[in-house]
Protein backbone atom coordinates (compact mmCIF):
# COMPACT_ATOMS: atom_id res chain seq x y z
CA UNK A 1 0.00 0.00 0.00
CA UNK A 2 1.25 3.45 -0.86
CA UNK A 3 2.71 5.68 1.76
CA UNK A 4 5.75 7.55 0.50
CA UNK A 5 4.99 8.58 -3.09
CA UNK A 6 7.82 8.57 -5.56
CA UNK A 7 10.45 7.02 -3.30
CA UNK A 8 12.63 4.39 -4.93
CA UNK A 9 15.07 1.87 -3.46
CA UNK A 10 18.70 2.84 -3.48
CA UNK A 11 18.18 6.40 -2.33
CA UNK A 12 16.65 7.94 -5.47
CA UNK A 13 13.65 10.17 -5.00
CA UNK A 14 11.20 10.95 -7.76
CA UNK A 15 9.50 14.33 -7.96
CA UNK A 16 6.93 14.48 -5.16
CA UNK A 17 3.27 15.24 -5.54
CA UNK A 18 1.81 17.81 -7.87
CA UNK A 19 3.81 20.00 -10.21
CA UNK A 20 5.83 22.49 -8.22
CA UNK A 21 4.33 25.91 -7.67
CA UNK A 22 5.59 28.85 -5.62
CA UNK A 23 5.42 27.66 -2.02
CA UNK A 24 4.14 29.75 0.88
CA UNK A 25 6.66 27.98 3.12
CA UNK A 26 10.01 29.71 3.62
CA UNK A 27 13.11 27.76 4.60
CA UNK A 28 16.02 29.10 6.59
CA UNK A 29 13.80 30.41 9.38
CA UNK A 30 12.38 28.94 12.61
CA UNK A 31 10.41 25.83 11.75
CA UNK A 32 11.68 25.91 8.20
CA UNK A 33 15.18 24.47 8.18
CA UNK A 34 16.05 23.02 11.53
CA UNK A 35 18.50 20.20 12.11
CA UNK A 36 17.72 16.80 10.60
CA UNK A 37 16.66 13.91 12.81
CA UNK A 38 19.93 12.12 12.02
CA UNK A 39 21.80 14.79 13.98
CA UNK A 40 19.67 13.98 17.02
CA UNK A 41 19.97 10.17 16.81
CA UNK A 42 21.93 9.78 20.05
CA UNK A 43 19.58 12.14 21.92
CA UNK A 44 16.56 10.20 20.69
CA UNK A 45 18.08 6.93 21.90
CA UNK A 46 18.87 8.51 25.27
CA UNK A 47 15.29 9.77 25.55
CA UNK A 48 13.93 6.30 24.72
CA UNK A 49 16.10 4.69 27.40
CA UNK A 50 15.13 7.33 29.98
CA UNK A 51 11.46 6.81 29.12
CA UNK A 52 11.79 3.05 29.67
CA UNK A 53 13.53 3.48 33.03
CA UNK A 54 11.04 6.05 34.33
CA UNK A 55 8.01 3.98 33.39
CA UNK A 56 9.43 0.87 34.98
CA UNK A 57 9.84 2.94 38.16
CA UNK A 58 6.29 4.34 37.91
CA UNK A 59 4.88 0.86 37.33
CA UNK A 60 6.71 -0.53 40.35
CA UNK A 61 5.45 2.31 42.54
CA UNK A 62 1.90 1.59 41.44
CA UNK A 63 2.33 -2.18 41.68
CA UNK A 64 3.37 -1.97 45.31
CA UNK A 65 0.64 0.54 46.19
CA UNK A 66 3.06 3.35 46.96
CA UNK A 67 1.40 5.82 44.62
CA UNK A 68 -2.16 7.04 44.88
CA UNK A 69 -3.91 9.94 43.15
CA UNK A 70 -6.30 12.15 45.03
CA UNK A 71 -9.47 12.28 42.89
CA UNK A 72 -9.56 16.03 43.42
CA UNK A 73 -6.15 16.35 41.76
CA UNK A 74 -6.96 14.17 38.74
CA UNK A 75 -8.06 16.97 36.41
CA UNK A 76 -5.02 19.18 37.01
CA UNK A 77 -2.69 16.17 36.77
CA UNK A 78 -3.94 15.01 33.36
CA UNK A 79 -4.01 18.61 32.11
CA UNK A 80 -0.39 19.03 33.22
CA UNK A 81 0.66 15.84 31.47
CA UNK A 82 -1.12 16.81 28.25
CA UNK A 83 0.38 20.31 28.26
CA UNK A 84 3.87 18.93 29.00
CA UNK A 85 3.51 16.50 26.11
CA UNK A 86 2.35 19.28 23.80
CA UNK A 87 5.19 21.64 24.77
CA UNK A 88 7.76 18.86 24.40
CA UNK A 89 6.53 18.18 20.87
CA UNK A 90 6.42 21.82 19.79
CA UNK A 91 9.95 22.40 21.08
CA UNK A 92 11.31 19.29 19.34
CA UNK A 93 9.39 20.03 16.13
CA UNK A 94 11.06 23.43 15.79
CA UNK A 95 14.52 21.98 16.40
CA UNK A 96 14.26 19.03 14.00
CA UNK A 97 13.16 19.58 10.40
CA UNK A 98 11.86 16.05 9.92
CA UNK A 99 12.16 13.65 7.01
CA UNK A 100 13.18 15.96 4.14
CA UNK A 101 11.36 14.13 1.37
CA UNK A 102 8.09 13.64 3.26
CA UNK A 103 8.06 17.20 4.60
CA UNK A 104 8.73 18.67 1.16
CA UNK A 105 6.04 16.45 -0.33
CA UNK A 106 3.49 17.65 2.23
CA UNK A 107 4.55 21.25 1.57
CA UNK A 108 4.00 20.74 -2.15
CA UNK A 109 0.59 19.17 -1.57
CA UNK A 110 -0.43 21.92 0.88
CA UNK A 111 0.52 24.58 -1.65
CA UNK A 112 -1.36 22.87 -4.47
CA UNK A 113 -4.45 22.32 -2.31
CA UNK A 114 -4.46 25.94 -1.10
CA UNK A 115 -4.13 27.21 -4.68
CA UNK A 116 -7.10 25.23 -6.03
CA UNK A 117 -8.58 22.44 -3.91
CA UNK A 118 -11.09 20.96 -6.43
CA UNK A 119 -8.38 20.47 -9.09
CA UNK A 120 -5.82 19.01 -6.69
CA UNK A 121 -5.96 15.50 -8.19
CA UNK A 122 -5.93 16.85 -11.76
CA UNK A 123 -2.25 17.79 -11.48
CA UNK A 124 0.23 15.85 -13.63
CA UNK A 125 1.77 14.22 -10.52
CA UNK A 126 -1.04 14.13 -7.96
CA UNK A 127 -0.98 12.84 -4.39
CA UNK A 128 -1.39 9.12 -3.80
CA UNK A 129 -3.19 9.91 -0.53
CA UNK A 130 -7.01 9.70 -0.52
CA UNK A 131 -8.78 13.06 -0.06
CA UNK A 132 -9.38 13.37 3.71
CA UNK A 133 -5.95 14.62 4.74
CA UNK A 134 -5.81 16.92 1.71
CA UNK A 135 -8.40 19.09 3.51
CA UNK A 136 -6.00 19.41 6.44
CA UNK A 137 -3.18 20.34 4.07
CA UNK A 138 -5.49 22.86 2.39
CA UNK A 139 -5.94 24.65 5.72
CA UNK A 140 -2.19 24.49 6.42
CA UNK A 141 -1.44 25.89 2.98
CA UNK A 142 -3.81 28.80 3.52
CA UNK A 143 -2.35 29.61 6.94
CA UNK A 144 1.22 29.29 5.63
CA UNK A 145 0.45 31.86 2.94
CA UNK A 146 0.33 34.51 5.66
CA UNK A 147 3.80 36.14 5.51
CA UNK A 148 4.26 36.32 9.28
CA UNK A 149 3.50 32.60 9.65
CA UNK A 150 5.16 31.13 6.56
CA UNK A 151 8.60 30.72 8.25
CA UNK A 152 6.96 28.18 10.56
CA UNK A 153 5.77 25.96 7.71
CA UNK A 154 7.40 22.76 8.98
CA UNK A 155 5.87 23.20 12.43
CA UNK A 156 2.48 23.81 10.81
CA UNK A 157 2.77 20.54 8.90
CA UNK A 158 3.57 18.66 12.10
CA UNK A 159 0.85 20.27 14.24
CA UNK A 160 -2.11 18.07 13.12
CA UNK A 161 -0.26 14.92 14.14
CA UNK A 162 1.00 16.55 17.34
CA UNK A 163 -2.57 17.52 18.22
CA UNK A 164 -3.69 13.98 17.39
CA UNK A 165 -1.10 12.58 19.84
CA UNK A 166 -2.56 14.69 22.63
CA UNK A 167 -6.15 13.87 21.67
CA UNK A 168 -5.36 10.14 21.56
CA UNK A 169 -3.75 10.32 24.99
CA UNK A 170 -6.83 12.04 26.39
CA UNK A 171 -9.14 9.51 24.72
CA UNK A 172 -7.18 6.68 26.33
CA UNK A 173 -7.39 8.44 29.69
CA UNK A 174 -11.15 9.03 29.52
CA UNK A 175 -11.87 5.50 28.39
CA UNK A 176 -9.57 3.91 30.96
CA UNK A 177 -11.11 6.00 33.75
CA UNK A 178 -14.47 4.49 32.81
CA UNK A 179 -13.29 0.91 33.27
CA UNK A 180 -10.12 1.02 35.39
CA UNK A 181 -8.63 2.86 38.38
CA UNK A 182 -7.63 6.50 38.25
CA UNK A 183 -3.97 5.59 38.72
CA UNK A 184 -4.03 3.10 35.83
CA UNK A 185 -5.78 5.62 33.59
CA UNK A 186 -3.15 8.27 34.29
CA UNK A 187 -0.26 5.87 33.72
CA UNK A 188 -1.70 4.71 30.39
CA UNK A 189 -2.24 8.30 29.20
CA UNK A 190 1.26 9.36 30.27
CA UNK A 191 2.73 6.26 28.62
CA UNK A 192 1.27 7.34 25.28
CA UNK A 193 2.00 11.06 25.66
CA UNK A 194 5.74 10.59 26.27
CA UNK A 195 6.19 7.38 24.27
CA UNK A 196 9.26 7.70 22.00
CA UNK A 197 7.58 5.50 19.37
CA UNK A 198 4.79 8.08 19.15
CA UNK A 199 7.05 11.12 19.45
CA UNK A 200 9.44 10.09 16.68
CA UNK A 201 6.63 9.62 14.17
CA UNK A 202 4.71 12.88 14.50
CA UNK A 203 7.27 15.29 15.92
CA UNK A 204 10.61 14.07 14.57
CA UNK A 205 9.73 12.45 11.23
CA UNK A 206 6.74 14.69 10.50
CA UNK A 207 4.44 11.90 9.32
CA UNK A 208 0.66 11.67 9.77
CA UNK A 209 0.20 8.21 11.28
CA UNK A 210 -0.93 9.80 14.57
CA UNK A 211 -3.81 11.54 12.81
CA UNK A 212 -4.79 8.29 11.09
CA UNK A 213 -4.53 6.35 14.37
CA UNK A 214 -6.82 8.80 16.16
CA UNK A 215 -9.51 8.17 13.54
CA UNK A 216 -9.09 4.38 13.76
CA UNK A 217 -9.08 4.46 17.56
CA UNK A 218 -12.23 6.60 17.62
CA UNK A 219 -13.93 4.18 15.22
CA UNK A 220 -13.07 1.19 17.42
CA UNK A 221 -14.30 2.98 20.55
CA UNK A 222 -17.59 3.87 18.84
CA UNK A 223 -18.01 0.23 17.83
CA UNK A 224 -17.22 -1.06 21.31
CA UNK A 225 -19.61 1.48 22.84
CA UNK A 226 -22.47 0.31 20.56
CA UNK A 227 -22.54 3.41 18.34
CA UNK A 228 -22.27 1.53 15.08
CA UNK A 229 -23.40 4.39 12.82
CA UNK A 230 -20.61 6.65 14.10
CA UNK A 231 -18.18 3.75 13.91
CA UNK A 232 -19.02 3.20 10.23
CA UNK A 233 -18.52 6.90 9.45
CA UNK A 234 -15.11 6.90 11.18
CA UNK A 235 -13.98 3.67 9.51
CA UNK A 236 -14.92 5.23 6.17
CA UNK A 237 -12.98 8.37 7.12
CA UNK A 238 -9.93 6.21 7.95
CA UNK A 239 -10.06 4.60 4.49
CA UNK A 240 -10.48 8.05 2.95
CA UNK A 241 -7.29 9.16 4.68
CA UNK A 242 -5.00 6.19 4.02
CA UNK A 243 -5.48 2.92 2.10
CA UNK A 244 -4.30 1.09 5.24
CA UNK A 245 -7.72 1.88 6.71
CA UNK A 246 -8.99 -1.12 4.73
CA UNK A 247 -7.07 -3.37 7.13
CA UNK A 248 -9.50 -2.47 9.93
CA UNK A 249 -12.80 -2.80 8.03
CA UNK A 250 -13.29 -6.50 8.90
CA UNK A 251 -13.86 -5.51 12.55
CA UNK A 252 -16.98 -3.58 11.50
CA UNK A 253 -18.26 -6.60 9.57
CA UNK A 254 -17.52 -8.91 12.52
CA UNK A 255 -19.80 -6.82 14.70
CA UNK A 256 -22.52 -6.66 12.05
CA UNK A 257 -22.46 -10.45 11.69
CA UNK A 258 -22.55 -10.83 15.48
CA UNK A 259 -25.58 -8.55 15.82
CA UNK A 260 -27.56 -10.12 12.95
CA UNK A 261 -29.52 -6.89 12.48
CA UNK A 262 -30.67 -5.77 9.03
CA UNK A 263 -31.32 -2.28 10.35
CA UNK A 264 -27.71 -1.98 11.51
CA UNK A 265 -26.47 -3.20 8.12
CA UNK A 266 -28.48 -0.45 6.43
CA UNK A 267 -27.31 2.10 8.99
CA UNK A 268 -23.65 1.18 8.41
CA UNK A 269 -23.94 1.24 4.61
CA UNK A 270 -25.72 4.60 4.63
CA UNK A 271 -23.31 6.14 7.16
CA UNK A 272 -20.15 4.88 5.44
CA UNK A 273 -21.25 5.80 1.92
CA UNK A 274 -22.47 9.25 2.88
CA UNK A 275 -19.21 9.97 4.75
CA UNK A 276 -17.13 8.84 1.78
CA UNK A 277 -19.30 10.83 -0.64
CA UNK A 278 -18.96 14.06 1.34
CA UNK A 279 -15.16 13.66 1.44
CA UNK A 280 -14.82 12.76 -2.24
CA UNK A 281 -17.42 15.08 -3.82
CA UNK A 282 -15.40 18.35 -4.09
CA UNK A 283 -12.69 16.51 -6.05
CA UNK A 284 -15.13 14.60 -8.26
CA UNK A 285 -16.84 17.44 -10.11
CA UNK A 286 -14.51 17.26 -13.12
CA UNK A 287 -13.06 13.76 -12.77
CA UNK A 288 -15.90 11.26 -13.01
CA UNK A 289 -17.18 8.82 -10.41
CA UNK A 290 -14.44 6.18 -10.80
CA UNK A 291 -11.42 8.36 -10.10
CA UNK A 292 -11.26 7.38 -6.43
CA UNK A 293 -11.08 3.67 -7.32
CA UNK A 294 -8.28 4.40 -9.76
CA UNK A 295 -6.45 6.31 -7.02
CA UNK A 296 -6.71 3.35 -4.64
CA UNK A 297 -5.63 0.90 -7.35
CA UNK A 298 -2.58 3.03 -8.09
CA UNK A 299 -1.76 3.45 -4.40
CA UNK A 300 -2.00 -0.26 -3.60
CA UNK A 301 0.22 -1.25 -6.54
CA UNK A 302 2.82 1.49 -6.05
CA UNK A 303 5.21 -0.62 -3.97
CA UNK A 304 5.35 -4.16 -5.45
CA UNK A 305 7.90 -5.41 -2.92
CA UNK A 306 7.89 -8.14 -0.29
CA UNK A 307 8.87 -5.54 2.32
CA UNK A 308 9.45 -1.80 2.16
CA UNK A 309 11.78 -1.43 5.16
CA UNK A 310 9.31 -3.19 7.44
CA UNK A 311 11.05 -5.34 10.05
CA UNK A 312 8.63 -8.24 9.62
CA UNK A 313 8.48 -11.84 8.36
CA UNK A 314 9.56 -11.03 4.83
CA UNK A 315 12.24 -8.67 6.11
CA UNK A 316 13.49 -11.53 8.29
CA UNK A 317 13.76 -13.68 5.14
CA UNK A 318 16.03 -11.02 3.63
CA UNK A 319 13.38 -9.91 1.12
CA UNK A 320 13.48 -6.17 1.79
CA UNK A 321 12.81 -4.40 -1.51
CA UNK A 322 12.60 -7.78 -3.26
CA UNK A 323 9.89 -7.82 -5.93
CA UNK A 324 6.77 -9.48 -4.56
CA UNK A 325 6.46 -11.52 -7.78
CA UNK A 326 9.61 -13.42 -6.75
CA UNK A 327 8.98 -17.09 -5.98
CA UNK A 328 9.23 -18.43 -2.43
CA UNK A 329 8.48 -22.14 -2.05
CA UNK A 330 6.41 -22.51 -5.24
CA UNK A 331 4.27 -19.39 -4.65
CA UNK A 332 5.23 -15.75 -5.03
CA UNK A 333 5.77 -13.47 -2.04
CA UNK A 334 2.56 -11.66 -3.03
CA UNK A 335 0.56 -14.92 -2.99
CA UNK A 336 1.97 -15.87 0.39
CA UNK A 337 1.03 -12.42 1.68
CA UNK A 338 -2.57 -12.85 0.51
CA UNK A 339 -2.78 -16.28 2.14
CA UNK A 340 -1.50 -14.81 5.41
CA UNK A 341 -4.02 -11.94 5.25
CA UNK A 342 -6.93 -14.35 4.75
CA UNK A 343 -5.69 -16.58 7.58
CA UNK A 344 -5.21 -13.65 9.98
CA UNK A 345 -8.66 -12.25 9.15
CA UNK A 346 -10.23 -15.67 9.74
CA UNK A 347 -8.43 -15.92 13.09
CA UNK A 348 -9.63 -12.46 14.13
CA UNK A 349 -13.17 -13.39 13.10
CA UNK A 350 -13.01 -16.64 15.10
CA UNK A 351 -11.85 -14.81 18.23
CA UNK A 352 -14.47 -12.08 17.82
CA UNK A 353 -17.36 -14.51 17.32
CA UNK A 354 -16.16 -16.75 20.15
CA UNK A 355 -15.86 -13.79 22.48
CA UNK A 356 -19.28 -12.62 21.25
CA UNK A 357 -18.89 -9.12 22.63
CA UNK A 358 -18.12 -5.74 21.09
CA UNK A 359 -15.44 -5.38 23.79
CA UNK A 360 -13.29 -7.55 21.48
CA UNK A 361 -13.31 -4.85 18.77
CA UNK A 362 -9.99 -3.32 19.85
CA UNK A 363 -8.39 -6.75 20.22
CA UNK A 364 -9.55 -7.80 16.75
CA UNK A 365 -8.28 -4.53 15.24
CA UNK A 366 -4.94 -5.04 16.99
CA UNK A 367 -4.68 -8.62 15.73
CA UNK A 368 -5.38 -7.45 12.18
CA UNK A 369 -2.83 -4.64 12.07
CA UNK A 370 -0.16 -6.69 13.88
CA UNK A 371 -0.77 -9.70 11.65
CA UNK A 372 -0.96 -7.80 8.37
CA UNK A 373 2.17 -5.80 9.17
CA UNK A 374 4.06 -8.92 10.16
CA UNK A 375 2.99 -11.22 7.34
CA UNK A 376 1.71 -9.17 4.37
CA UNK A 377 3.77 -7.82 1.49
CA UNK A 378 4.33 -4.14 0.68
CA UNK A 379 4.50 -3.08 4.32
CA UNK A 380 6.36 0.12 5.24
CA UNK A 381 8.28 0.64 8.47
CA UNK A 382 5.54 2.74 10.11
CA UNK A 383 2.44 0.67 9.31
CA UNK A 384 2.54 -0.99 12.75
CA UNK A 385 2.16 2.39 14.47
CA UNK A 386 -1.57 2.01 15.42
CA UNK A 387 -0.72 -1.17 17.37
CA UNK A 388 0.67 0.88 20.27
CA UNK A 389 -2.65 2.64 20.97
CA UNK A 390 -4.82 -0.35 20.02
CA UNK A 391 -2.95 -2.63 22.44
CA UNK A 392 -3.76 -0.18 25.23
CA UNK A 393 -7.38 -0.13 24.13
CA UNK A 394 -7.51 -3.94 24.10
CA UNK A 395 -6.26 -4.00 27.70
CA UNK A 396 -8.81 -1.39 28.78
CA UNK A 397 -11.74 -3.33 27.35
CA UNK A 398 -10.66 -6.89 28.18
CA UNK A 399 -8.86 -6.04 31.45
CA UNK A 400 -6.43 -8.94 31.23
CA UNK A 401 -3.02 -8.07 32.70
CA UNK A 402 -1.26 -10.30 30.16
CA UNK A 403 -2.13 -7.73 27.49
CA UNK A 404 0.01 -5.10 29.25
CA UNK A 405 3.10 -6.66 27.69
CA UNK A 406 1.88 -5.66 24.22
CA UNK A 407 2.08 -1.83 24.50
CA UNK A 408 5.64 -2.26 25.75
CA UNK A 409 6.60 -4.70 23.02
CA UNK A 410 4.98 -2.83 20.14
CA UNK A 411 6.38 0.49 21.37
CA UNK A 412 9.87 -1.03 21.25
CA UNK A 413 9.55 -2.52 17.76
CA UNK A 414 7.78 0.52 16.29
CA UNK A 415 10.41 2.85 17.73
CA UNK A 416 13.39 0.76 16.60
CA UNK A 417 12.04 0.27 13.07
CA UNK A 418 11.11 3.96 12.69
CA UNK A 419 14.32 5.31 14.23
CA UNK A 420 16.57 3.03 12.21
CA UNK A 421 14.88 3.82 8.88
CA UNK A 422 14.66 7.57 9.57
CA UNK A 423 18.35 7.90 10.42
CA UNK A 424 19.43 5.68 7.53
CA UNK A 425 17.36 7.48 4.89
CA UNK A 426 18.71 10.83 6.05
CA UNK A 427 22.16 9.42 5.33
CA UNK A 428 21.06 8.52 1.81
CA UNK A 429 20.33 4.82 2.49
CA UNK A 430 16.85 3.99 1.31
CA UNK A 431 16.80 0.17 1.38
CA UNK A 432 17.68 -1.08 4.86
CA UNK A 433 20.46 -3.71 4.96
CA UNK A 434 19.98 -7.16 6.47
CA UNK A 435 21.60 -6.88 9.88
CA UNK A 436 21.13 -7.81 13.56
CA UNK A 437 18.82 -4.82 14.23
CA UNK A 438 16.40 -6.00 11.54
CA UNK A 439 16.66 -9.64 12.58
CA UNK A 440 16.03 -9.02 16.29
CA UNK A 441 13.19 -6.52 15.71
CA UNK A 442 11.47 -8.70 13.11
CA UNK A 443 11.74 -11.74 15.36
CA UNK A 444 10.25 -9.76 18.24
CA UNK A 445 7.31 -8.73 16.01
CA UNK A 446 6.66 -12.37 15.17
CA UNK A 447 6.79 -13.33 18.86
CA UNK A 448 4.47 -10.46 19.81
CA UNK A 449 1.92 -11.55 17.22
CA UNK A 450 2.08 -15.17 18.40
CA UNK A 451 1.71 -14.06 22.02
CA UNK A 452 -1.22 -11.78 21.12
CA UNK A 453 -3.03 -14.56 19.24
CA UNK A 454 -2.48 -17.03 22.12
CA UNK A 455 -3.74 -14.66 24.80
CA UNK A 456 -6.78 -13.55 22.79
CA UNK A 457 -7.74 -17.15 22.03
CA UNK A 458 -7.59 -17.94 25.75
CA UNK A 459 -9.61 -14.85 26.70
CA UNK A 460 -12.25 -15.61 24.05
CA UNK A 461 -12.41 -19.23 25.18
CA UNK A 462 -12.99 -18.18 28.81
CA UNK A 463 -15.69 -15.73 27.69
CA UNK A 464 -17.38 -18.49 25.70
CA UNK A 465 -17.27 -20.95 28.61
CA UNK A 466 -18.59 -18.33 31.04
CA UNK A 467 -21.45 -17.55 28.70
CA UNK A 468 -22.27 -21.25 28.31
CA UNK A 469 -22.40 -21.75 32.08
CA UNK A 470 -24.62 -18.71 32.39
CA UNK A 471 -27.04 -20.20 29.87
Amino acid sequence: MADRPGQMPGGQLASPGPARQPMPFRAGMPGGAASTGAGYASQLIAYALLFAILFVAVFLLYRYKRWKINPGDAAILILTLLCAGLLLRIAAATLIAGHPFDINTFKSWATAAANNLPTFYANPRPSDYPPLYIYVLFVIGKIASIPAISPYGTLLLKLPSIAADIATSYLIYRLAKKYLTLETSTILAAFYIFNPAVLINSTIWGQVDSFFTLIVLSAVVMLAEHKIGWAAALFAAAVMMKPQGIIFLPVLFFELIRQKSLINWLKVILSALSTAAVIILPFSLNRGVLWIFQLFATAVSEYPYASVNAFNFFGLLGANYTRDATTLFVLSYHSWGLIFIVTITALAWFIYIKGNNSAFAAAAALLLIAGVFTFATGMHERYLFPAVALSMLAFIYLRDSRLLLLPLGFSATVYINTHYVLVATMKGINAMPYNPVLIITATLNLLLFAYLAKVLLEIANVASLTRSKGD
